[in-house]
């Protein structure tokens, strides 16, 4: 159940509360796409952090080791030892990436696999099977992600098709979950809304998807091509046509910016490789911007990545120049830190989004912490 706790605007406050516990929104869902986080992170680490949910993929678990596998296992919670929320992505844009390997018809898609090129079908029923065999707390709707810039010509058609979709996801969630046997039988839906950047096809695609009454509603194919102010535009014009009084979740968005600007537009869940993917390559995040650790500066650099942090690595006393020293050692702890401290900015940031709309001064906040990026990304 999503309890609307407070609104600012259109900013929400909110709680989710499902079988695998509450979630505070908005939040941000930590990337575990086969199960884990890229950089050598722990379920327990992710505790440590304040991780409410973890995100996975449908399709990539299908693939490797196996949604049966993982069934037979007792699904994906005591398989990674995790016990809060899962969110499972319905495998759809990962299928869609594959553009030369794909067929698309009203059933679902063929596509070949990207680890031995085997051949797979995936529709609707056979993605609410895979997630259902992960157990997951959310199950995300099999849909097709056009590119946000496709022709009109191409988008109108395919989002009709994803409304198609969707009700034979819904149907086929609502069998799965009256099983004696299944895995969780309170998983949760969430439908997608489509429609490129035409806002007139997402509005609509918006109002036909609410009269579904679904458990949550995400924006997707966004951050895959346009611009941030097309893609803040479409939020402007979309979000209000969908339930203010149920969870709205934007699909692989993004940077700090990214999240402040569409929490102000009304959405309450996010996911990004970006933290995890960046703490890698060694592009740690601040409140004052980014810091490239590997630069020459930090060579004897005593302080942590950011003074007061609390994540692990800068409450450890770990040193900027002991981190470069990882980096340019390629030494995989200093991977692991990173993506450690990246996380954590991005949890701590929610937290404090979180109590900014408490206090009533989320436009504050946003202000402030804009400011303050904006100072420079590096130093």
């Amino acid at each position: 159940m999503y309890e609307l706790l407070k609104q600012e605007g259109r900013a929400k406050r909110g709680r989710l509360t499902t079988v695998h516990g509450v979630i505070e929104t908005p939040v941000f869902m930590n990337v575990a796409t086969a199960g884990a986080i890229k950089g050598g992170l722990s379920s327990d680490d992710l505790h440590t952090i304040g991780t409410q949910v973890a995100l996975c993929n449908t399709y990539h678990l299908h693939v490797r080791p196996g949604d049966e596998l993982v069934r037979r296992r007792g699904g994906l919670h005591p398989f990674m030892r995790w016990d809060r929320p899962i969110l499972t992505d319905s495998g759809g844009f990962q299928v869609f990436s594959l553009a030369d390997l794909r067929s698309i018809k009203e059933e679902g898609v063929t596509f070949r696999s990207h680890i031995d090129g085997h051949k797979i079908f995936m529709g609707p029923e056979e993605s609410m099977q895979i997630q259902s065999n992960l157990g997951s707390t959310i199950a995300m709707a099999f849909d097709e992600c056009p590119p946000a810039l496709a022709q009109r010509e191409y988008v109108a058609p395919s989002v009709e098709r994803t409304t198609r979709w969707l009700a034979r996801c819904r149907a086929k969630m609502q069998e799965l979950n009256s099983r004696e046997d299944t895995v969780n039988r309170q998983q949760l839906l969430f439908g997608i809304n489509q429609g490129a950047v035409f806002n007139d096809i997402r509005i609509d695609h918006a109002k036909a998807i609410s009269e579904m009454e679904l458990d949550g509603y995400a924006v997707g194919g966004l951050a895959v091509g346009e611009t941030h102010e097309q893609m803040y535009d479409v939020l402007d014009h979309t979000v209000p046509y969908l339930p203010v009084d149920k969870p709205t979740y934007l699909m692989g968005v993004g940077t700090p910016q990214n999240i402040l600007e569409a929490v102000e537009r009304g959405i309450d869940f996010f996911d990004c490789v970006y933290p995890s993917r960046n703490g890698r390559h060694g592009n740690l995040y601040t409140k004052k911007g980014t810091l490239h650790i590997k630069s020459a500066r930090y060579a004897e650099d005593d302080r942590p990545i950011e003074e007061g942090c609390g994540c692990p690595v800068c409450r450890g006393g770990y040193s900027r120049a002991y981190l470069r020293h990882l980096y340019k050692a390629q030494e995989a702890l200093g991977l692991r830190m990173g993506v450690l401290h990246n996380l954590y900015y991005y949890n701590h940031l929610m937290e404090e989004i979180r109590g900014s709309l408490d206090s009533g001064d989320f436009a504050g906040f946003k202000k402030k912490a804009l400011d303050e990026m904006q100072e420079g990304e590096d130093r």
